[in-house]
């Protein structure tokens, strides 16, 4: 097959063309589901579906399903649990995070307060699960039970090292595999799954998607000091500001003098750039080459992921799941 950026599936409106017919169902989907009998939960789920976002977890089950085989409605329902186990994680990472904003507007946390976006939130995560029970398949359960656990441990690893200076690469990269890279391989293996995938089969997907995942974040977290805060859909710099030390930073710490190493310290104590201006920090991290390196990184995983899903054979599906790979690394939000 083709290498680069595959001509005719070269843009996300044209990959995501090839399944927006099963895009309108996974949103109706979730807009059934995600009615309570309490109004305040069913307000809530209406609030974030309309805020919108990328789909990409639900388009990774829908593309899978149909390159392997089809899936049908299984795996429209089953791309509509994916997102909303996100949506929930989203709603409890907000709440956390003492997040003022989400996708552009007042995160729910504000909007609702926290007593409530937990409570929430909580209420979406055990939906999904319940629309995923009416399945029958203990395999999909299984990966579903297991991602919970692995995002939740990751949450509270993430907890530990909020204020932090002396975050390594490894600890980063563990951060990202259990909040990150778990769900999309998720994804995969589920659109394998519930098209009759043999497990050999779902195993590479579930790599395929890991590498995937791991490309997304990794460029997540260099937009999160580089892109325009209307297209972030929130303030530039978030990520440190809540005391989080993402890849860019840790690279251009290594080679940091010590008085920078002070300021970024004072950053993660005041949670604040209002003694260290943000401008000083994107300076030292270009300087010392962080968001060059962390690109680099990106990209090898972008390889990765690329390199096995070109294993299978040319359809409109897999060439869209090849140039998706691009599109994780090759993004301005």
């Amino acid at each position: 097959m083709a290498t680069g950026r595959l001509g005719q599936l070269s843009s996300a409106r044209e990959i995501f063309e090839l399944i927006k017919d099963d895009l309108r169902k996974v949103e109706r989907e979730i807009a059934l589901e995600s009615v309570a009998s309490v109004d305040a939960i069913t307000a809530i789920g209406r609030y974030l579906q309309s805020s919108g976002g990328k789909r990409l977890r639900p388009s990774l089950v829908l593309l899978v399903a149909k390159m392997v085989g089809d899936g049908g409605p299984a795996a429209i329902r089953l791309a509509a649990v994916m997102e909303m186990l996100h949506t929930a994680t989203l709603v409890h990472d907000d709440v956390i995070d003492t997040a003022q904003t989400r996708r552009g507007r007042p995160s729910t946390n504000v909007a609702w307060g926290n007593h409530i976006s937990v409570l929430a939130g909580d209420w979406l995560y055990m939906q999904a699960f319940q629309v995923a029970v009416r399945e029958r398949n203990f395999r999909l359960l299984d990966i579903l039970i297991s991602l919970t656990q692995m995002m939740v441990e990751g949450e509270l690893l993430q907890a530990d090292r909020i204020g932090r200076v002396d975050i390594s690469e490894a600890d980063y990269m563990e951060l990202v595999d259990r909040k990150t890279a778990r769900l999309f391989s998720a994804c995969a293996r589920i659109g394998a799954i519930v098209s009759g995938a043999d497990p050999q089969l779902e195993e590479r997907l579930g790599e395929y998607g890991w590498n995937l995942g791991m490309a997304f974040q990794l460029t997540d977290d260099i937009l999160d000091f580089t892109a325009r805060e209307k297209t972030l859909g929130k303030p530039v710099g978030s990520d440190l500001r809540e005391g989080k030390v993402t890849l860019p930073l840790i690279y251009a710490l290594e080679n940091a003098s010590k008085g920078e190493r002070k300021q970024v310290e004072g950053i993660l104590a005041d949670r604040n750039y209002d003694s260290v201006p943000f401008s000083l920090v994107l300076d030292l991290i270009r300087r010392y080459g962080g968001f060059a390196r962390a690109q680099a990184r990106a990209q090898a995983f972008t390889e990765k992921s690329r390199q096995v899903i070109a294993e299978f054979p040319d359809s409109p599906y897999q060439r869209s799941l090849y140039a998706l790979t691009e599109l994780m690394t090759d993004r301005d939000h």
